[in-house]
């Protein structure tokens, strides 16, 4: 697994400062062909998202910024990684399964209504149609679209 070290929890400040040295200077001293590959899921977590563009929408994951014709949309973390899950899968139905497993890491019992409040929430924030949306559309017995052309006017 990639383990160099165990150090128990009773471990003196001292020593742990110079085993976490010591380490440092192992790791900086290798070379870069001897480094080990980072494991897929890693390589996820590291890698740089590019800010998306829907028309007038712009989704920045950096800075976790979201604009709709200039203006600034305040989001709350949750609604922010909701949003986001449904913009990197714009044009494709996203279940409430795949999205409470990707967003809480936990399966859709038949009963949780909360990624439908969610997407409430995001679509008055959006400035979408709460009668009949069409930037975030409910797909019947299958989950939610993310419109990609939809983004063209501001407010509707």
């Amino acid at each position: 697994m990639g383990a160099d070290d165990y150090i128990l929890k009773t471990t003196p400040p001292a020593v742990l400062l110079a085993r976490l040295r010591l380490h440092l200077r192992q790791y900086s001293a290798q070379p870069a062909t001897q480094v080990a590959p980072e494991t897929p899921a890693v390589q996820a977590q590291v890698q740089v998202h590019k800010t998306l563009h829907f028309g007038l929408l712009c989704i920045d994951p950096v800075n976790r910024e979201v604009t709709l014709a200039e203006e600034n949309i305040v989001l709350s973390t949750a609604d922010f990684d909701l949003l986001w899950q449904l913009a990197t899968h714009a044009g494709h139905t996203m279940d409430r399964d795949l999205l409470l497993k990707n967003l809480r890491g936990v399966s859709y019992d038949g009963m949780d209504r909360s990624i439908d409040v969610a997407i409430s929430r995001l679509r008055k924030k959006l400035h979408d149609n709460a009668l009949e949306p069409f930037r975030i559309k409910t797909v019947r017995n299958k989950g939610y679209l993310f419109a990609p052309n939809a983004w063209e006017s501001a407010i509707p």
